[in-house]
């Protein structure tokens, strides 16, 4: 608890910088992005933070960086890891299994890597190194980063970072089907508040019509009383 405190602590300097680490990981380079993401959601529920610009900026940091992920493997990729050198077997095997991969899974490996969080660090790479359709990646990707961001982080932000952790023991399926359901729940909120407002207007509408017709009603009345007096 002291640690987590100090790490609160520490993280309140970084600010928004915190969720834009996660580029730098989905680029290749080792770094905490779920981690920095969970501590911003943190941050933000105690009122230091904005948390939907939390999930805006770990969105687009996830996407960007594994954009630029992608390109750096279609282009040097597959020649760095098959290069002699140190490892170069072990390299060669792994790119193995990394075509084998995207052969079986397609885009879906891409939506699957953004929640592992070891494959994650590769998964633009790989895409980009077996010349994966970067529209279909991009699509993908997209739909990964979002849902990811947006589960973890408004799981961070209610739950704090023990729900976090609770999300990564019961598996990449659940935090999937997490995901799903935060998206959907707020595509349904959007939708039911959009219909309210058209609701409210309408009544409005129909309201300023009864009383126009009525005020009609009224001055037609008062020009028949004056033409019976008359």
């Amino acid at each position: 608890m002291l640690v987590w405190a100090a790490i609160i602590s520490a993280s309140q300097k970084l600010g928004y910088l915190l969720p834009a680490i996660i580029g730098l990981e989905s680029m290749g380079v080792p770094s905490p992005g779920e981690t920095a993401l969970v501590t911003a959601a943190v941050l933000a529920s105690t009122g230091r933070l904005n948390i939907w610009l939390v999930i805006l900026i770990a969105a687009a940091s996830a996407i960007i960086g594994d954009n630029i992920g992608y390109l750096l493997g279609r282009r040097v990729g597959r020649d760095v890891l098959e290069a002699p050198g140190p490892f170069q077997r072990r390299r060669v095997k792994a790119l193995a299994v990394g075509d084998r991969f995207f052969d079986k899974y397609g885009g879906k490996a891409v939506f699957l890597g953004r929640w592992i969080a070891l494959v994650r660090i590769a998964t633009a790479w790989l895409a980009g190194i077996n010349e994966m359709p970067y529209l279909r990646f991009f699509c993908w990707n997209a739909l990964g980063g979002i849902s990811w961001a947006l589960a973890y982080g408004l799981i961070g932000y209610f739950g704090g970072t023990a729900a976090a952790h609770v999300l990564e023991k019961i598996g990449v399926g659940a935090a999937i089907a997490l995901g799903v359901v935060v998206v959907a729940g707020l595509v349904y909120w959007k939708l039911r508040e959009r219909r309210r407002v058209a609701g409210d207007a309408g009544d409005r509408v129909k309201g300023d019509e009864k009383v126009r017709v009525k005020g009609d009603e009224s001055v037609r009345i008062k020009g028949d009383e004056r033409s019976g007096g008359s």
